[in-house]
């Protein structure tokens, strides 16, 4: 009977551990939710998500002047994990447009295939298109090339072709490559656009992605 009880206490003690496990970005999330009241008006709403190549483009709004934009990316974000939090970043503002930055991380530590990533993807459409109006217009853009992670060069350029490929089947869903723009002619990367860590991008980065998507942005 004790080992009963016990057996018991042990199962309901793992139960208990398992309800508070949290997701590695619940927190992140959880803080991008209380400036929704900063947000002045979700009329015409623009709204981009993703990993910390997002994250990081402070100048935002200022590179879209005019434009209701709205930033809601966090973390080292990956597919599965904007597909996990989609009904909190995404869902809620009821955007007319939404950009996805996503692939990056997937292929970068996370070891993901390209078929693994565009399921994801195709789930995360599945959720826009079943709470949100049809006529949302959805952007993915191409991971980008960068000096931490140019040895993944080609598992990179088949995701952006796979991905390509999937969206072209999608009904107002669009790929925009950044990835060639980050290249020197000869097909080299461009090291004048990152930071000291090789990965994220500095001003001259996000100048190319601002000229780049401006004219989606409408």
């Amino acid at each position: 009977m004790k080992k009963i009880v016990f057996l018991l206490a042990c199962f309901v003690s793992t139960l208990s551990l398992t309800a508070q496990e949290k997701h590695a970005y619940e927190n992140e999330v959880r803080d991008l939710i209380r400036q929704d009241s900063l947000i002045k008006t979700r009329k015409d709403l623009i709204l981009f998500t993703g990993s910390s190549s997002i994250r990081m483009w402070t100048d935002l709004e200022k590179d879209f002047p005019g434009k209701n934009v709205l930033n809601r990316a966090f973390g080292g974000s990956t597919m599965r994990d904007l597909l996990y939090f989609a009904d909190e970043v995404i869902v809620p503002y009821n955007p007319k447009t939404i950009f996805i930055y996503e692939g990056d991380n997937d292929l970068g530590f996370a070891n993901a295939t390209s078929k693994q990533i565009i399921a994801s993807a195709d789930s995360l459409l599945t959720i826009i298109r079943t709470k949100l109006p049809a006529t949302v217009k959805v952007y993915f853009i191409s991971p980008k090339p960068s000096i931490a992670r140019w040895h993944l060069k080609e598992q990179y350029v088949q995701f952006n072709n796979d991905l390509q490929t999937w969206v072209r089947k999608k009904k107002n869903v669009y790929f925009i490559d950044v990835w060639s723009k980050m290249l020197n002619p000869d097909g080299t990367i461009r090291k004048d656009l990152f930071i000291e860590d090789g990965l994220h991008m500095n001003r001259k980065g996000y100048d190319i992605w601002r000229d780049t998507l401006r004219k989606y942005v409408k």
